[in-house]
């Protein structure tokens, strides 16, 4: 028997039609588009303006774009992750709804949180089932409505964040294409840096909590900034040591884009050409799960059989890692 590797066989994406641009939220904070730009490298986010709907109608947008792309039966979707830092609602998974409503019956379904590290990690997770030789179609949807826990009079975080959602499908290979090795790790000394406070299980919902305004995401950007850009580029490079890469070898990086100059820094540790950075920042902003299926999406036509690709993302917690993979399909 060949030995069974985990393919990305089709992709996915949906991002809502508001465009909130820098210079709306030169009207909501003290900020300016020549600061924005120049710190994070973000013109413009989506924002899911209708308070009636959560990150699973973002998700289920993002399966039904790839369901459609790919001619798609949801009936022989066996499992589908959704990885999200924003499910509709605590204890109740969101990826359990997603599959019930794209059609995926005959799948079970799970949410998978590892802060802007979530889609990454989901990868891991998502090809060991293929390569367990147990389920042979796995949807990975990395989905975010940020929106819904940013402070826009908060101009530390309110420029960064935006909505979006992306998926993708993991099929058996037998070609020796697909996830080839990852690289992945965590740290708990970030627990305090990157964090929603309140709304857990240490510190409940009160109304105190609520007045106090400890329901949104914060940061101290100094720090994650440092952390994002060390741990980025080393668990890119040491994919590469791993592996016998050079900089030749790759073909392109797909980074979590959360700051042009952390995927900068990420970059030139690898010795990669401009023209091997794939980045959507510009027009999206942070979409936290989101950001590498979109980016996969977005340049999914460039991609050639074969081509390989190195991801690499960093998250709260402190979460971060990159993968290996090589690419299986050429767009039709």
């Amino acid at each position: 028997m060949s030995t069974i590797t985990a393919a990305i066989t089709a992709v996915g994406a949906y991002v809502p039609d508001f465009v909130l641009t820098n210079e709306i939220l030169e009207t909501l904070v003290d900020t300016n588009d020549e600061w924005i730009t120049a710190r994070t490298g973000i013109k413009e986010r989506r924002i899911l303006k209708d308070d009636s709907k959560g990150t699973s109608y973002l998700a289920i947008m993002a399966a039904k774009d790839l369901m459609a792309k790919a001619n798609l039966d949801p009936l022989e979707i066996d499992l589908v992750i959704v990885a999200t830092a924003t499910a509709d609602m605590p204890v109740a998974a969101t990826a359990a709804y997603v599959a019930t409503e794209i059609g995926a019956t005959n799948a079970f379904g799970y949410d998978l949180q590892a802060a802007c590290s979530s889609f990454l990690f989901g990868m891991s997770t998502a090809a060991a089932y293929i390569q367990s030789g147990r389920y042979k179609k796995v949807m990975l949807i990395g989905a975010d409505k940020m929106s819904s826990i940013v402070d826009y009079t908060d101009r530390a975080t309110c420029i960064i964040f935006g909505d979006g959602a992306g998926a993708a499908l993991f099929e058996p290979n037998y070609e020796g294409l697909g996830l080839l090795d990852e690289y992945l790790r965590s740290d708990g000394i970030g627990r305090d840096f990157l964090k929603i406070p309140a709304g857990g299980s240490l510190i409940p919902t009160t109304i105190d909590t609520v007045k106090e305004n400890r329901h949104n995401i914060i940061q101290d950007g100094k720090t994650v900034f440092k952390y994002a850009v060390t741990n980025m580029a080393d668990a890119s490079e040491q994919i590469l040591k791993r592996n016998n890469l050079t900089n030749e070898d790759v073909n392109w990086l797909v980074p979590h884009q959360a700051n042009k100059r952390i995927i900068d820094a990420t970059a030139s540790r690898m010795n990669l050409e401009e023209e091997k950075v794939l980045m959507n920042i510009e027009r999206y902003g942070n979409t936290t799960s989101a950001t590498l299926p979109l980016v996969l999406n977005d340049f999914e036509k460039q991609f050639k059989k074969g081509d390989t690709i190195i991801f690499a993302a960093f998250g709260g917690g402190f979460t971060w890692g990159s993968i290996y993979l090589k690419w299986a399909y050429d767009k039709k």
